[in-house]
């Protein structure tokens, strides 16, 4: 058994999550969650939403409420969404929590201590109408090095290299087009420098692992090059306060800062509500702990150079020395899991344009599963990928329904026919053998594919044993088993296709948790196959306000599977079943790309 930490990128609160979201940091982490539950392992999966930042003023302004009631608003709707989508985590909070404050504050505190926060002079750019702050992101010109005329102030997305807002040619600002004024103010920057040859030394040792994507591990080694040190405070009054700066509240903690700290934070927040309040120290302080952050590309910098240039100053392990501090050393990620983009009928996801469908919208018309599926089954996993109507119906419809859930149904139905209950098997022929062998075969292949963040080749491999029952059933055609002689041989045939129905559902299980459930009670289980989070209401540890978390009890073997055959038990009772998953009418294409395009639908 290993203890594993998932952590989950945190969804900014600054509007509903599309399903581009959930693409990169949702369901990818779930499933490698689930597996690894299953296997044996124990698990810490957290995150939650990040709630700081200009964005999330900008847009409280253009809604006319406070920052915090807009992110209260959008936090709840994002917990609600990721509860019906089906992702367990163990604690997803937010980070307008009082414990996160404490944390954040107690970590730069440590960081500054050991020497690598340095106070510099340095240009902060402002909105010459407004006289607010405008943060990195949201000012866009030309990119010095190669020329792209997007480039953020923080980062350009077509060559990869960091950069300042004074970098850019001709800046804008983002959100009214205007030039922003540059003015002089001192901030806290993290340096970067002196961290440098610990980052080097950590990323070579994680290159000669083989285990990160080509991608990220490349891009990770190629930002370090030009390196320098990275402003860690704005110039904002929402926020969290600076410790030392008390006296001077406009400054708070850059949100990047903040919210990567959150793993941490949100670690110590679950252990707080589980009665062990040092629960959280098994993860981070035990050197043979595992840790896997999911999320999309965009923000591999911050998770390959900025976290853990954090955790390298907490330890005391950059060029400058220093002690850990209250937490102790915390260990550093054992692999980045970054997605690529995922779009959309060929473009980018965009809520200003109108190309988007949020995870709320699908999730109210159609099966979770069935896009949870598509996800796993097509999404961004090495490269971009794009999401179109017409493929959505083709995969549920042709995979799902026609695939797996028509093994199930039929061998339900023929069970629930025939015997009324799982039938005892005689004497196996070479044929049944041949496929509960493939099938058994297939934890180690499937289990092996999402270990090492191989979803799509791992969903593919257990839909190709779908295909081998499938298959099975045209080869021993039991249907035509009628003769009284024959039934024996009618028993042996059934039994073999509910042992393989229910090998093969523990085998989707991580990713299709809803029907994996309900396939478990098709065959007369309990439906405890894939727990399933909840959302509770919670009071804040410190006396700050109440606010939903998700959380759940994914202990293996109270209502969970092992990641194992388990043999069918002969006499459970079957009865006739209805289909798991919904079939969908070819005409939801064109009703669903109006939709799209703003026009009424039937």
């Amino acid at each position: 058994m290993t203890r594993i930490l998932s952590a989950v990128a945190w969804p900014y609160a600054n509007g509903p999550r599309h399903i581009g979201h959930v693409a990169g940091f949702g369901v990818p982490s779930d499933v490698f969650s689930r597996y690894m539950r299953m296997a044996g392992h124990e698990v810490l999966m957290v995150s939650g939403t990040d709630e700081h930042g200009t964005p999330i003023l900008v847009a409280a302004d253009a809604a006319g409420v406070s920052a915090k009631e807009f992110a209260d608003r959008n936090n709840r709707v994002i917990v609600e969404d990721l509860v019906a989508l089906g992702l367990s985590y163990d604690l997803f909070t937010r980070t307008t929590t009082r414990n996160h404050y404490a944390v954040v504050q107690e970590m730069f505190r440590t960081v500054r201590d050991n020497g690598y926060m340095v106070e510099q002079v340095t240009q902060s750019a402002i909105s010459p109408s407004t006289g607010r702050t405008l943060p990195d992101r949201y000012i866009e010109g030309t990119c010095p090095i190669c020329g792209y005329q997007d480039a953020r102030g923080d980062q350009c997305d077509n060559c990869g290299n960091q950069l300042d807002p004074t970098d850019l040619i001709d800046p804008r600002s983002k959100i009214n087009g205007e030039t922003p004024e540059f003015v002089e103010t001192t901030h806290y920057f993290l340096d970067l420098p002196a961290l440098a040859d610990a980052l080097g030394k950590w990323l070579d040792d994680r290159a000669a692992s083989g285990t990160w994507r080509p991608n990220v591990i490349k891009f990770s080694q190629h930002i370090l090059e030009e390196i320098k040190p990275r402003a860690m405070t704005r110039d904002i009054d929402w926020g969290i306060p600076v410790p030392g700066w008390e006296d001077q509240p406009t400054k708070r903690l850059y949100v990047w800062f903040d919210a990567v700290v959150g793993y941490l934070s949100a670690s110590i927040e679950w252990a707080r509500r589980t009665g062990d309040p040092d629960a959280w120290r098994r993860w981070w302080n035990d050197p043979e702990a595992l840790s896997y952050y999911f999320m999309g590309k965009d923000n591999i910098v911050f998770h390959s150079q900025i976290w853990p240039a954090e955790l390298l100053a907490n330890n005391g392990e950059g060029d400058r020395g220093g002690a850990p501090g209250t937490y102790g050393t915390l260990n550093l990620p054992t692999e980045v899991v970054s997605s690529e983009f995922l779009t959309m009928e060929g473009k980018q996801f965009s809520s200003s344009r109108g190309v988007v469908i949020y995870v709320r919208d699908v999730l109210e018309r159609y099966q979770p599963d069935a896009l949870r599926y598509f996800i796993s089954a097509a999404g961004p996993e090495t490269q971009d990928a794009d999401f179109t109507w017409a493929e959505f119906v083709r995969r549920t419809n042709g995979e799902l329904v026609a695939g797996w859930g028509n093994l199930v149904n039929r061998t339900a139905t023929m069970i629930a026919k025939n015997f009324g209950e799982i039938p005892a098997p005689g004497e196996l022929e070479a044929i049944d053998t041949e496929l509960l062998d493939q099938i058994r075969a297939g934890f180690t292949a499937v289990g092996d594919l999402i270990g090492h963040h191989r979803q799509r080749a791992a969903l593919a491999e257990a839909m190709r044993l779908v295909g081998e029952a499938n298959t099975y059933v045209t080869r021993t055609e039991p249907f035509k088993l009628k003769a009284p002689e024959q039934r024996a041989r009618l028993a042996t045939v059934l039994h073999t296709l509910a042992q393989a129905v229910a090998d093969l559902n523990v085998m989707l299980s991580p990713f299709l948790p809803h029907s994996a459930n309900d396939v478990d009670r098709v065959l007369g289980g309990a439906g405890a196959i894939a727990p399933m989070p909840r959302l509770d209401e919670v009071e804040d540890l410190d006396g700050g306000d109440p606010y939903p978390v998700i959380t759940g009890d994914y202990r293996r073997g109270e209502n969970m599977a092992a990641w194992e055959s388990r043999p069918v038990v002969p006499g459970t009772p079957v009865a006739k079943p209805t289909p798991v998953f919904t079939k969908l009418d070819d005409e939801i294409v064109e009703s669903e790309l109006a939709r799209l395009r703003g026009r009424p639908t039937a």
